[in-house]
């Protein structure tokens, strides 16, 4: 929805600055070449990465889509601890990387 304009409009390029975990970096490459297949025309570059920095660096809009998942034994305050500090990490990184403008 993003890379066809539907987020931001039908005028404005953009370029994906994708982030997940180095265990699943072969998906995410995946998903990278998909998007570029489809050739979308706003669709100016795609950045497939599980470095925190890379992902932040000059970024203008952020908008983040996960966390941990709560797993068999494992309380709701431990789970949310877990994406706590992931989101701290994250937050650090686009406050520290990118665009001084960044929503």
């Amino acid at each position: 929805m993003i890379a066809r304009g539907a987020m931001l409009g039908p005028d404005q390029p953009v370029i994906l600055h994708l982030l997940d975990n180095p265990q699943t970096i072969e998906v995410l490459d995946a998903l990278r070449m998909e998007l570029v297949d489809a050739a979308f025309p706003l669709l100016k570059g795609v950045v497939a990465t599980s470095d925190l920095f890379r992902a932040c660096t000059d970024v203008n809009i952020v908008v983040m889509l996960w966390g941990f998942l709560r797993k068999d034994g494992m309380d709701r305050r431990e789970m949310i601890s877990k994406n706590v500090s992931l989101h701290k990490a994250q937050a650090s990184a686009i406050e520290k990387h990118a665009a001084p403008n960044c929503k």
